[in-house]
Order: C-alpha cells, then sequence, then structure tokens
C-alpha cells in the first residue's frame, strides 16, 4: 500500500504527521493503491517524498515550486525537474540549465539537482506522482492539498524564505504565502511551450543569491566545480 511507503526520515515526519489521517490523505493513499494495479505511476514509491528526504524544514532556505514529475519511464527522482545522473534531460531541465549559463555567464551541460537539494533548495512539485506517460494524470486528486500544507508550513513558521515559483500551478501557491515576510521570484514555467514568455532572462538564480548574501546567509551554489 503507498501509505506504507511514507518514508519520510527528516523534521517533515513530525511537522506533517497530522496530515496522513486526514481524509482527504487517506483517499489520496486509496487513489494510488488502485491506479498502481492499472498502470505504472512516476516515481518508483520510495523517491515520492524525495524532496522533503534531501532538504529538511530546518534546513530550508529557498523554494522552487514546479508542477507535476516527469511522466517518461526513469526521468522522475521526487525532486522537481530533477533526473538522476546518465538520464536524458527533458526540455524543461535543458531551459534551466540554458537560462543558469546565461545568468551567471558559466558554461554547464548537465547538473545534479540534488546538489541543490543538500544546500536547502526545496525541489517541490505540486503533485508528488504521475501516470507513466500521461502528463497531469493525478492532479486534482488530493496531492496538491498536501504541498500546499508544506507551503504553509513553512510561510507560517520560518522567515525571510525566497519561494521561486515557475508556472500558473506554482504561481498559485503564493496565496499560501505571507509576502510581508518572504521573497517571491516568479515567472513562467521552463517548458518549451512557454519559456520564452519570460522565463529566459529571469535571473532567478544570481537575484536568490544576491538575496541571500543580504540575509548573511551561503549562497547556493548553483553549479558543481
Amino acid at each position: 500500500m503507498y501509505k506504507s511507503y511514507i518514508n519520510i526520515t527528516t523534521d517533515w515526519i513530525n511537522i506533517l504527521s497530522k496530515e496522513f489521517e486526514k481524509t482527504y490523505f487517506i483517499e489520496l493513499m486509496s487513489f494510488l493503491d488502485i491506479e498502481e494495479e492499472k498502470i505504472i505511476i512516476l516515481p518508483k514509491k520510495n523517491r515520492v517524498f524525495a524532496a522533503l528526504n534531501k532538504t529538511s524544514f530546518n534546513n530550508t532556505k529557498v523554494v522552487i515550486i514546479g508542477q507535476d514529475p516527469y511522466h517518461g519511464l526513469n526521468q522522475a527522482n521526487g525532486l522537481a525537474f530533477s533526473v538522476n545522473k546518465g538520464i536524458k534531460q527533458p526540455p524543461s531541465l535543458k531551459n534551466i540549465i540554458k537560462e543558469l549559463s546565461s545568468d551567471l555567464n558559466i558554461s554547464s551541460g548537465e547538473i545534479d539537482l540534488s546538489n541543490w537539494a543538500k544546500q536547502g533548495v526545496l525541489l517541490l512539485n505540486s503533485t508528488l506522482t504521475v501516470r507513466k506517460n500521461q502528463a497531469g494524470s493525478h492532479k486534482n486528486k488530493g496531492w496538491e492539498t498536501f504541498t500546499d500544507k508544506i507551503i504553509t508550513k513553512i510561510a507560517k513558521h520560518k522567515k525571510e524564505i525566497i519561494f521561486i515559483l515557475w508556472g500558473k500551478q506554482a504561481i498559485r501557491k503564493i496565496n499560501h504565502i505571507d509576502t510581508s515576510k518572504h521573497f517571491i521570484l516568479q515567472a513562467p514555467h521552463p517548458s518549451p511551450l512557454s519559456s520564452y514568455r519570460g522565463f529566459f532572462g529571469c535571473k532567478h538564480f544570481s537575484k536568490t543569491n544576491k538575496i541571500l548574501r543580504k540575509l548573511n546567509k551561503k549562497p547556493i551554489k548553483w553549479i558543481e566545480e
């Protein structure tokens, strides 16, 4: 059963414990159990909560919000916009790397986003699972309520967090953020369908580090040397 795979090993397990007993979450887990009998669900069960395991609540200083996981086999690894090393980069990730290279005036062909997560960048999708080859197939099944709660916990109990919102689904999360105590950077989704509407040139990577330096926090090392 999917609920048995709530393998959160960081402080998030206590922060979110009440959510796991709520009706919407129990129904979500039941939905996933039924789905699993019919079709492949991505990412693998043990990676669904990877974002929370890679970036604890205590260490979170930047939040990048995506939509749903990559739906190609072996692509989704539980971190928004990320794939494991050796996996062909999806178009959105290619565009992120393109913007990063342009923003910081450096060259990079491959980036391991798990290095961002280790530095306090929570890579959170709005929806944490998807059917293989069916984008958006687990939308409005309960995940949005769960990730809203994650955002609310961060926004309420932490201060001066940088929220990076890419795309309409991510931007909707702004309703759960007190913009007077946090920083908001928003742009169109890095997908090829929307990246030319303002994602390219947004300079969110350099802007994030500029804010972190002003806060006397360690800037993010976006590319490993």
